[in-house]
């Protein structure tokens, strides 16, 4: 079995999305996913299974539609990919909490780059699975759009670096 780690899209503690972490780590455990573990309560749930990354998905997925009643989008990497996606952070020097990686189900299209809008300071970067960000003057005041970014989710460099150690 090997060690995984899936992000959900917009969860969050309050409002829209909620979705307590307890639930989530049941629904890994009724997925039959072992030694399950969350991370912040915005989605993240590190877990071993012998299932491919494309059945993890879908078992996720249709277990947060039965218990949200809409879609839940749902990016998967094993504990290695996500350490790869930390280490190819092409912003090292960057403060890691002003600095994300949008994960994607599949690579960025080749026109990523050329579809930005709103760009003002921001450095973007593509990765294999990703689509990396700097955003030197704060992620709130942000106008940036990526349209190849609408089906991901992002997490900054610090939360990156804590699932990467609890994966491995």
């Amino acid at each position: 079995m090997k060690t995984f780690v899936a992000l959900l899209r917009a969860v969050n503690v309050g409002g829209t999305g909620k979705l307590p972490m307890n639930d989530l780590k049941a629904m890994c455990e009724a997925a039959g996913f072992a030694e399950v573990r969350t991370f912040i309560a915005s989605g993240n749930v590190i877990f071993k299974s012998g299932k491919p990354e494309g059945g993890i998905r879908a078992a996720l997925e249709a277990s947060l539609k039965d218990y949200a009643g809409k879609p839940i989008g749902v990016l998967v990497r094993t504990a290695a990919e996500l350490a790869a996606v930390l280490k190819a952070n092409p912003f090292p020097k960057a403060a890691p909490n002003l600095t994300v990686a949008i994960f994607l189900n599949k690579a960025p299209p080749a026109a990523a780059l050329s579809q930005i809008t709103g760009r003002a300071g921001e450095e973007v970067r593509l990765g294999k699975r990703e689509i990396y960000v700097h955003y030197r003057d704060g992620i709130g005041k942000s106008k940036l759009k990526i349209p190849a970014a609408a089906d991901g989710t992002a997490r900054n460099m610090t939360t990156i670096a804590k699932l990467t150690g609890l994966a491995g």
